[in-house]
């Protein structure tokens, strides 16, 4: 069985913290980096990220599992292999050609979802996709982070009343 140990063992491994001058998505700067791009294309540290939602998961009813592109896609698709519950992808923003959705895959009406993502610093990125899943009918029961950097996404997060659940925080690794 998957746990959280094993998952910051393998991460360190793959020598998914790197040090040195950064910026972040949010726009931050940063002394250090976590590499999750490098993580997810790991297929035993996406197994193991994908084992330990579903067993956060396994008592709830969960019609969809869902991602935004492009880090937490392949963590969401293992999750959906894993729990057998079917993906949907979030893009970023809406594509100017053929069907020119913001969602990919079949999202219903007061369908049950579960967000994840592979980093959050202000939860941003994070908040964007889950507004876009409850504006199209879905209804976000929960989002799991891979790592939370500890710099405000949960308590951004929790003010808009979306639960998210760290697998693991940033301090647990130094």
């Amino acid at each position: 069985m998957a746990s959280k140990e094993y998952l910051i063992s393998i991460l360190k491994d793959n020598n998914v913290f790197k040090t040195g001058d950064f910026v972040l998505s949010s726009g931050k700067k940063s002394n250090y980096y976590i590499d999750m791009k490098k993580a997810i294309t790991e297929p035993n540290i996406l197994k193991t990220i994908a084992e330990l939602i579903d067993q956060a998961i396994s008592s709830e009813k969960i019609d969809k599992v869902a991602g935004p592109a492009l880090g937490a896609v392949p963590i969401a698709t293992a999750l959906s292999l894993k729990s057998e519950i079917p993906l949907l992808m979030i893009r970023k923003e809406k594509k100017g050609y053929g069907t020119s959705k913001l969602i990919e895959g079949e999202l219903n009406d007061g369908d049950n979802v579960v967000v994840v993502e592979d980093v959050t610093t202000t939860g941003g990125s994070l908040l964007k996709a889950i507004k876009a899943i409850q504006e199209n009918g879905g209804i976000v029961k929960k989002a799991f982070v891979v790592v939370d950097r500890e710099e405000g996404a949960i308590s951004s997060l929790n003010d808009e009343g979306i639960l998210i659940e760290p697998l693991i925080s940033v301090n647990e690794f130094f």
